[in-house]
């Protein structure tokens, strides 16, 4: 027989109301304590979204400035933080420099905003090779590339061809064609 059942009701309410005079305090806290952890986590989920949202906004703004005014426009994409807006920015600009007439300021704009994102620093990498391809720096694009992806062999091909050395740029472009898939539109 438990010890409850020898209890009437009035002695169990005692010692539940005895209980919780010795434990309500720490009971109390705990159920505030939890409550202030979710409010912060929320607070803090909370800001760093309104953060990316104002980076996007900036982003936003720089790359329509570099669509209406062109290269008058990079100081907008300079003032955005590092990361990976300030890189598709410099590519917009990048673009914008070259149909202006200035390569050299385009490779060293890509130069300076290199991705740390392998995908998109790869991306970069080949433009800046384009770029020094087109500016007769072949060599220079040669040691651009870093990696050996499908994409970067047919630039390098590319450069191998600008730099006369036909079989070297053949056997990078059946490098790139062997890695390219039958559908592919390239």
């Amino acid at each position: 027989m438990a010890i409850d059942d020898l209890l009437d009701e009035h002695e169990q309410s005692r010692r539940v109301q005895e209980w919780l005079r010795a434990n309500g305090g720490g009971l109390l806290g705990g159920v505030l304590l939890g409550l202030a952890a979710i409010g912060g986590w929320k607070w803090w989920q909370q800001q760093q979204v309104n953060h990316s949202m104002q980076v996007a906004e900036k982003y936003q703004a720089a790359v329509d400035g570099v669509d209406a005014r062109g290269v008058q426009a990079a100081a907008g994409v300079q003032a955005l933080p590092p990361g990976i807006y300030r890189s598709l920015a410099t590519f917009s600009l990048a673009r914008a420099q070259v149909d202006a007439g200035q390569r050299d300021a385009a490779i060293s704009a890509l130069k300076a905003a290199l991705p740390s994102e392998p995908s998109l620093r790869t991306v970069a990498e080949r433009r800046i090779a384009r770029l020094q391809i087109d500016a007769g720096k072949a060599s220079d694009a040669l040691k651009t590339l870093r990696s050996s992806d499908a994409a970067n062999e047919e630039v390098r091909g590319d450069a191998y061809f600008a730099l006369g050395q036909r079989d070297q740029a053949r056997e990078a472009y059946r490098r790139a064609l062997a890695a390219t898939e039958v559908g592919a539109p390239q």
